[in-house]
């Protein structure tokens, strides 16, 4: 069938999301109330006039990205910024998924191999993240939801639709022709025409309502090898958990538990249920799923709210902690932060060993390295049991191979994310967040590829994967045993390169490919003090546009908003002091120097400078200030024509 017919089949999958109005029998049929509204009986009163509210759209994008957490955020960023027409689809009025106010889960990522140290993930996520740092000070979640719609409306190629659900796929044979999508503050259908779909929303409606292979639950150990598997495959998913926050008022208050509170049983608890940092919320407050945990929701969502006043009332009136005497709730989260459902099915399914024993991939376009965290099956109904099996943790991180970021029969479908094609043991370590974030940015800049070649996904990780890594790698992300090679890079063609002082490292290593430290290997040049400079001289004249460098902002400490505001050698809550704050760049014309550019308040790893095309003999970069730190450190420099 060409076009689903989405009254046929659509309309209980919508319903059943939230998004719709309820459609009484008595209206269905072909006409409907939604989207017909010939019985409508608007009387203008402004214009004096009757007529017929439009409450359809249609608009064609090259790309079109649905889900508006971090994976999906950092899918529209990268397609739109390498030349996508890219519209954004949003359900929740905020982005951030469960990093948004709405949840304010930490946006975790590889915040601590066994060495002790993080190994932060570099990109559009840390973008975010230090936007963060410099916009929102004080730390708070509504304001996160802000400084992310700046981040991302300023994008000139990107469309932002927010409280938009994407409810149902119109197909062509094996591909997606176009998105139908409900507003509901619109009360408009759009339907959103693309060659290129990115599902990162998590539960994939759009995916699945497309016919893209999927599979839910848990795996049996025999069917990957997976020491951590069950031995009979189930349909057991990792819970969703409600998170809570409290406030010291100065004085004693009270607490009492409304109707619908669950009471916590501590008798039967098992002993890792511990309440440290209680006052800013208990992870261990979820719920699971053996069977359709999509469609169980709703009434998950209600009982999470009872568990959570009933935890909470524990907390208050058990006389088991004294130090909440004076604490009261502040913000209490009513949208579970879910963490599995449907795992869509690529052309590699990544599982358990490949992540433990560090599988290669010649596709590799990500990495991880959270523990396998995988939560106890049921949640907190399971109360006897520890909420959590922390199976592996890491001493070094794992590749993510792009074979698993696009549908197997649906040739025109992407995803990113906790949706991607893998086994539920690898999901427990790479659902985090800034993990699915460094995905999302790889499927956008393999849109952007597959809209200028006009090829499909299977064909850019076939033909055209090569392409893809170096401008993710250009773009500041980090691929394990990847070093850049780009053959447009100027940098790598110099004569001589040399510094002005240097107390670590080598110039030299600037142009080797690997943009930070790693392996136990030293990749970056530092000067001693302040100003320092750098030069790079090629024998013959070249073409110069742009200049990039990769400053450091220290990837072994976690810089994510925390409800603690830690601040410590793990967790940084300011603006990395070892970042590049003003930097000039010039370059010799005819034997004299000539500024291309200045930049004086910097707030990126990856530092851009773009100018009229120059024929010069050198490139000459002055570095004046740091946030803090008495020498600069840099990773690399690149240039182009």
């Amino acid at each position: 069938m060409e076009r689903r017919d989405f009254f046929k089949k659509g309309t209980k999958a919508a319903v059943a999301a939230s998004v719709i109005p309820m459609i009484t029998t008595a209206h269905a049929g072909p006409k409907d109330i939604i989207y017909n509204r010939d019985t409508d009986k608007w009387y203008n009163l402004g214009s004096g006039k009757t007529g017929i509210p439009n409450r359809k759209k249609t608009a064609d994008y090259d790309v079109v990205v649905i889900g508006g957490g971090a994976a999906g955020i950092s899918a529209a960023v990268s397609s739109a910024r390498n030349g996508s027409k890219t519209v954004l689809v949003q359900d929740r009025p905020v982005l951030g998924g469960n990093a948004s106010s709405e949840m304010r889960v930490h946006l975790n990522g590889v915040n601590r191999l066994n060495s002790g140290k993080a190994e932060r993930e570099t990109g559009i996520i840390e973008e975010m993240l230090l936007l963060n740092r410099f916009d929102n000070e004080q730390e708070a979640f509504p304001v996160f939801d802000h400084v992310l719609y700046e981040y991302v409306v300023r994008e000139p190629n990107l469309t932002l639709m927010l409280n938009t659900q994407a409810i149902e796929a119109v197909m062509s044979g094996s591909k997606i022709k176009s998105a139908l999508c409900w507003q509901a503050t619109t009360e408009m259908l759009y339907t959103l025409n693309a060659p290129i779909f990115i599902d990162c929303s998590g539960d994939g409606l759009l995916a699945a309502t497309a016919g893209a292979e999927y599979r839910t639950g848990r795996e049996a150990a025999s069917e990957f090898n997976e020491s951590y598997a069950p031995k009979i495959a189930d349909g057991w998913q990792m819970g969703a958990t409600l998170l809570m926050s409290s406030k010291d008022m100065g004085r004693p208050m009270k607490y009492t538990a409304p109707s619908f509170a669950i009471k916590y049983d501590f008798e039967r608890a098992h002993p890792k249920r511990k309440f440290a940092g209680f006052q800013d919320g208990i992870w261990w407050i979820e719920l699971g799923s053996d069977d359709d945990i999509i469609a169980g929701f709703e009434e998950n969502r209600h009982r999470l709210m009872g568990y959570l006043h009933g935890v909470w009332d524990f907390i208050k009136n058990s006389g088991k902690f004294p130090e909440a005497e004076n604490l009261a709730l502040d913000w209490v989260g009513s949208l579970p932060c879910r963490r599995e459902s449907r795992r869509f099915m690529g052309d590699y399914i990544v599982s358990e060993k490949d992540l433990t024993e560090h599988k290669h991939y010649p596709d590799a376009i990500a990495y991880g390295g959270w523990p396998i965290d995988e939560h106890v099956p049921g949640g907190i109904d399971s109360i006897s049991k520890q909420p959590t099996y922390f199976h592996h943790h890491f001493d070094d991180i794992y590749e993510f191979p792009f074979r698993s970021l696009y549908s197997k029969n649906i040739s025109n479908l992407m995803f990113a994310g906790r949706n991607a094609s893998q086994t539920h043991i690898a999901l427990s370590s790479s659902r985090i967040m800034a993990t699915c974030a460094l995905q999302g940015q790889a499927v956008g800049t393999a849109a952007a590829i597959c809209i200028k070649k006009n090829v499909t996904p299977k064909e850019v990780g076939k033909k055209h994967i090569n392409e893809l890594q170096e401008q993710l790698l250009r773009d500041d992300v980090y691929i394990p045993k990847r070093p850049a090679n780009d053959p447009n890079d100027l940098a790598k063609k110099v004569n001589l390169i040399f510094a002005s002082t240097t107390s670590s490292g080598d110039v030299k290593l600037l142009t080797n490919g690997i943009s930070r430290d790693i392996d136990g290997q030293i990749n970056h040049w530092m000067s001693k003090g302040l100003p320092a400079e750098l030069q790079l001289e090629w024998d013959t004249p070249i073409m110069v546009s742009a200049v990039e460098l990769k400053c450091d902002t220290n990837v072994k400490r976690n810089i994510m908003m925390r409800k603690d505001s830690r601040n410590d050698k793990l967790y940084a809550n300011g603006v990395p002091k070892e970042m590049v704050k003003a930097v000039r760049i010039q370059g010799r014309v005819n034997g004299t120097w000539k500024d291309l550019g200045t930049i004086e308040l910097n707030k990126t790893r990856l530092i851009k400078f773009q100018f009229l095309s120059t024929k010069v003999t050198a490139i000459k970069i002055t570095i004046t200030e740091t946030y803090g730190a008495k020498d600069v450190k840099l990773f690399e420099v690149r240039c182009y024509a």
